[in-house]
């Protein structure tokens, strides 16, 4: 089982950076692939990145390549979006995504309660 807790979201203007982050419990969180998926109001929930157990594979939406990094500490438990130059259309509630099997995707097991991204023009 493992349970996941994002924070690190807010209201800021376009052009900013923020840092989201996502502590996961239990024992097996290093041998878990993570990610970041977000949701905007009335669309549907996208990928936006992830991470591979290792740390040492990466994947990013198109959307976000070049502004935003995720990285992974095994030691802390914790997975990191960094996301830079902010645009408006990265608005949205942000969600942390664990799997045990395989690359997160929608059909992952695993979720956090999401955290409100908000880019002001």
């Amino acid at each position: 089982q493992v349970q996941l807790v994002e924070s690190g979201g807010g209201l800021v203007q376009a052009g900013a950076s923020l840092r989201l982050s996502c502590a996961a419990s239990g024992r097996t969180f290093s041998s878990y692939s993570m990610g970041w998926f977000r949701q905007a109001p009335g669309k549907e929930r996208e990928f936006v990145a992830a991470i591979s157990w290792g740390g040492g594979s990466t994947r990013y939406a198109d959307s976000v390549k070049g502004r935003f990094t995720i990285s992974k500490d095994n030691a802390k438990r914790t997975v990191y979006l960094q996301m830079n130059s902010l645009k408006p259309e990265d608005t949205a509630v942000y969600y942390c995504a664990a799997d045990p099997t395989g690359w997160v995707s929608n059909k992952s097991t695993y979720w956090g309660q999401g955290t409100q991204v908000t880019v002001s023009s």
